[in-house]
């Protein structure tokens, strides 16, 4: 028998999907971290990519940074020509908690901050990405978490009740805002810490 929070929804970048763009951008400068960090801060900003998360087109995005930009085009395009190489891989960790939940018939769902441009590369690389009953992207939506009206959208469209869900998160407001809504929220910080918190929910044994 299942607990009163039955249901667990996942964040998947910084959850499952080891991302940062990093892992490519250092290849690209060569090594030279300070070049990195700088064109991280200025170029292809977190904000930037948001845009992009939110369901703004990549190549519509890159042409107007390039305008502004030109001396780093290669790099701009980069982030989407590239984009695998930016994941590092899965956090085995807690893949294994995720196959176990859903070895014990817990319904899994994903929402996440995602470009619907980009996720399809990702589906083919990791079969784990097709063990959840519902994935809901912020690209598709055109939502960005932690925005409460992705959450209305992914509860109705999955005809979820927030007071059976558990939620994790590796960033706080995201988790602040599920709690506000009736989930419980968890800030992931690395799959042992997860695994004893859904430990004492009793969704994992």
């Amino acid at each position: 028998m299942l607990p009163t929070r039955s249901i667990a929804v996942f964040d998947l970048g910084g959850v499952l999907v080891d991302w940062n763009p990093r892992y490519l951008y250092r290849k690209v400068f060569n090594g030279d971290e300070a070049a990195m960090e700088d064109f991280l801060a200025n170029v292809c900003t977190s904000s930037w990519n948001s845009q992009q998360d939110a369901g703004r087109p990549f190549r519509e995005a890159c042409a107007a940074l390039k305008l502004e930009y030109p001396e780093h085009a290669d790099a701009i395009d980069a982030w989407f020509e590239r984009q695998p190489e930016m994941i590092n891989g899965p956090i085995q960790g807690t893949v294994e908690i995720l196959a176990e939940l859903r070895e014990r018939g817990v319904p899994l769902y994903a929402l996440s901050n995602w470009s619907a441009e980009t996720f399809p590369s990702s589906l083919r690389r990791f079969d784990f990405l097709h063990w959840f009953d519902g994935v809901m992207l912020s690209g598709e939506v055109r939502l960005l978490k932690p925005d409460p009206r992705i959450f209305q959208h992914f509860f109705k469209t999955h005809a979820i009740d927030p007071r059976r869900t558990v939620y994790i998160d590796d960033l706080a407001p995201n988790v602040q805002t599920a709690i506000a809504l009736g989930m419980h929220g968890i800030v992931f910080t690395d799959p042992a810490a997860l695994r004893k918190e859904l430990i004492k929910l009793g969704l994992l044994k």
